[in-house]
């Protein structure tokens, strides 16, 4: 009957001896951070686990960290990784994330840029990331430079876009040549950024063919040797301030066209004739008005000795009155008049009109 006593007794002892304990607040924010960056280590781990295990697998060294940060930046992971994952396969191992990244950031093309440096190295031509990305920012194709570089391109000149197909030049006996070249060129790496393109390659090798074929002696000579236009162009440097390295300038092909000087030389000939034309209608034109002036010269002699002649019975009158003149002598002037007109009339109309005249 004792034990429930004894028992509750032992109980309250046992109660009063045991200090009071409480629980931490400290510990309970320790475990809810902890329980927080596990949380947020889950998410990333979790959301970046396809490219960690790419990265790890590949020795690339992009962390989930990284991967978070680079989107914070607003820079695509994935691309990123890509380009690292080929550079380290490619065992170009100078370029670092942060390059890539950079560059991505600047507005450029980063798997052209990382493509053409695999190539470069690939084909031992010198090419450096900050050179190639240099020249990506610049606009220009890096890869397809570093192509060309590996593999000359080649260009047509005329070039068939502007809708000539060949180029005309003429010879010094004026016959025309019509030619048609095609240039082998090579990317220059280090005069890509601010070379010339293609555009002026064309033109200078058009401009090299026509001073060549107008210096030959005749249109033969260029038929005879078509090779060499290109070893006269060609000699010139014509690549001088270009992005491209000339490498060769074949003639395709050669043709005669028209007879230049033949028909400079008719054109001048019309041109003398229609001259000559004009001089000699001048000079007609000037006979006609002097012709003209000789016929009122005439006229106006005509008109006098009609006024002179008027004049002779007034003088005989007065001769008659003042006695200087006699009846014998009018009559003997008379007869011969009238012998005048009677041979006059004999000798015909035509002859007395040129009398007359």
């Amino acid at each position: 009957m004792f034990e429930p006593r004894l028992l509750a007794l032992a109980l309250q002892a046992r109660t009063a001896a045991a200090p009071s304990e409480e629980f931490p607040l400290w510990k309970l924010g320790l475990f809810l951070v902890l329980g927080l960056f596990l949380l947020v280590f889950l998410v990333i781990v979790l959301r970046y686990a396809n490219l960690w295990v790419r990265s790890v697998t590949t020795n690339a060294g992009i962390g989930p960290f990284d991967m978070f940060a680079m989107s914070l930046r607003k820079v695509n992971p994935s691309t990123i990784l890509d380009a690292k994952i080929m550079l380290v396969q490619a065992r170009i191992e100078a370029i670092t994330t942060r390059d890539i990244e950079a560059h991505l950031l600047a507005g450029g093309r980063v798997q052209k840029v990382v493509q053409a440096l695999i190539s470069a190295n690939r084909a031992g031509i010198d090419l450096d990331f900050r050179t190639a990305a240099g020249i990506d920012l610049a606009g220009r194709d890096v890869l397809e430079a570093v192509k060309t570089s590996v593999t000359p391109k080649v260009i047509d000149c005329p070039n068939p876009a502007s809708g000539k197909n060949e180029i005309a030049a003429v010879a010094k006996d004026g016959i025309q040549v019509l030619a048609k070249a095609r240039v082998t060129v090579r990317t220059n790496i280090k005069r890509l950024v601010g070379g010339a393109g293609e555009e002026t390659i064309i033109a200078r090798v058009g401009e090299g063919i026509v001073s060549t074929i107008g210096s030959k002696e005749s249109h033969k000579d260029v038929l005879e040797n078509p090779d060499s236009i290109s070893k006269n162009v060609l000699a010139k440097g014509l690549d001088a301030g270009t992005a491209f390295e000339i490498v060769s300038i074949d003639i395709a092909d050669v043709d005669i066209g028209v007879n230049i000087g033949a028909r400079l030389q008719a054109d001048q000939a019309e041109a003398d004739k229609r001259v000559a034309q004009a001089r000699a209608e001048q000079r007609r034109a000037m006979a006609v008005a002097a012709e003209q002036e000789f016929k009122a010269t005439v006229q106006e002699n005509r008109a006098k000795v009609v006024l002179a002649e008027a004049e002779i019975p007034m003088a005989m009158a007065a001769a008659l009155k003042s006695g200087n003149l006699g009846v014998m002598d009018l009559y003997r002037l008379r007869n011969i008049e009238s012998d005048t007109r009677m041979r006059q009339a004999i000798s015909g109309p035509g002859e007395a009109a040129e009398q007359q005249s």
